[in-house]
């Protein structure tokens, strides 16, 4: 996958990361095969991260509160996110 080229979608790219990892895991790879298959790792794996992020964005969550129902924009939880 060169930078120009990215999945059709979210998904496509979690399962051709998840077949990459699976073949770094097996050990049988070259170690100039298990570079290149590691850098479109992470290509897939920030690929992946932006994706997220934009639905997050797009996310409104419903909250209740004496008023009644209120829109309140997705924010997830500072442990979520791994901020301590």
């Amino acid at each position: 996958m060169t930078e120009q080229q990215m999945p059709e979608s979210f998904e496509a790219a979690i399962e051709k990361l998840e077949k990459i990892v699976t073949r770094l895991e097996s050990g049988d790879v070259p170690l100039e095969e298990a570079i290149d298959l590691f850098q479109e790792g992470m290509r897939l794996s920030q690929y992946c991260s932006q994706k997220l992020e934009q639905v997050e964005r797009r996310i409104e969550m419903l909250m209740e509160d004496e008023n009644g129902l209120t829109r309140k924009a997705f924010a997830p939880l500072a442990e979520e996110k791994g901020d301590y």
